[in-house]
């Protein structure tokens, strides 16, 4: 099996709509961020009445004796960094543990820092699990991260204290439910349910609760000794059998390489089967909705303060201003089109 071609697919799932350009903290599309998989915790999310959802569920087919599954459910946790700035009343001077005020952003020495939520990549794995025995009991992971917080001392070029930047994780509750169902003698029904457990107060507004949210949350399945069947283009005789997979928040396809079926995704976003990274692409944009060309030029227009700001992001915004600088001409043609599967026109 490819897992290498099928994480590169899901990761691309995993960062869609990280950020998107203009690539700044301040821009109104980048301060409500996530809206793809975004598992809110659940009690919070019911009592909203919002349409936030803490729950997703998704099902598949499987062909085979005694198949056996990998199951990885896989999302991001979002990370509060707070930017904070000495006050005025106790300057860098000061002694080493100064108070602070926090700040949208923060320069220091020409660089500029901004209070962002930054995301960890989480991996929640169900490893090696017989479809006979989920039949007869499903298994279920629990998992749970604590709260934590971390802070690093900001100080300019001559050794003042000017302000911290504090990271503060919030805890988060998940279970993951794997069970199956024998539709013969040679098909199996899998079905995956993840939710958000976390408990939270009902006037938690949304931007506090989305740090102890699921984000980007999906699922990827590895069959053993057993192969999926696609939800897209089933063969004729199980076409009634996909058709009573019920799927909420996900949409499960075949991924990996053409023609394999020992691979799939429940995505979040619509996929068909066998999604590709363009070989033409140098990075990710965090917008596969856009052309990475037109991306690419877009950023190369930034004002010198706008890439200052973007630079001052995160890592990741970081890395897309630097490849993208240091993009030849010959890369910028290479990304100008493509054509794919030509095939002749049959002549009437």
């Amino acid at each position: 099996m490819n897992l290498e071609l099928a994480k590169k697919i899901a990761d691309a799932v995993l960062y869609e709509g990280y950020i998107l350009y203009p690539y700044r903290a301040s821009a109104i599309k980048n301060r409500q961020r996530f809206n793809f998989g975004v598992l809110m915790p659940g009690d919070w999310a019911d009592r909203q009445q919002a349409g936030e959802t803490g729950r997703t569920h998704a099902e598949c087919l499987i062909e085979g004796d005694a198949p056996r599954i990998d199951v990885r459910v896989r999302f991001l946790q979002l990370v509060a960094r707070q930017v904070g700035k000495v006050r005025p009343d106790c300057p860098g001077a000061a002694p080493e543990s100064p108070e602070y005020e926090i700040v949208p952003e923060l320069a220091v020495d020409g660089e500029i820092l901004q209070s962002w939520e930054e995301a960890i990549d989480r991996e929640i794995v169900a490893p090696d699990l017989n479809l006979s025995r989920l039949a007869e009991a499903p298994f279920t992971v629990r998992w749970e991260s604590e709260t934590q917080q971390s802070s690093e001392t900001l100080r300019n070029a001559d050794g003042q204290i000017v302000g911290a930047i504090v990271r503060r994780h919030q805890p988060i509750q998940a279970v993951v439910t794997i069970h199956s169902e024998r539709l013969g003698d040679h098909l199996w029904k899998l079905k995956v349910d993840v939710e958000n457990v976390t408990r939270l107060a009902t006037d938690v507004p949304r931007f506090e609760a989305q740090l102890s949210a699921l984000a980007s949350a999906h699922v990827l399945l590895a069959a053993q000794m057993g192969q999926f069947v696609s939800l897209l283009e089933p063969p004729n005789e199980l076409a009634e059998q996909v058709a009573g997979c019920q799927n909420r928040g996900l949409w499960p396809v075949l991924v990996g390489s053409h023609g394999q079926r020992d691979l799939m995704l429940a995505s979040p976003i619509i996929l068909y089967d066998y999604p590709q990274v363009a070989p033409e692409s140098d990075g990710d944009y965090f917008d596969g909705t856009e052309m990475d060309e037109m991306l690419a030029l877009r950023v190369m227009t930034l004002t010198d303060d706008e890439k200052r700001a973007m630079r001052g992001v995160d890592r990741r915004a970081r890395e897309i201003l630097e490849r993208t600088e240091a993009l030849s001409q010959a890369s910028l043609m290479h990304l100008h089109g493509t054509i794919r599967d030509l095939k002749e026109v049959a002549k009437p």
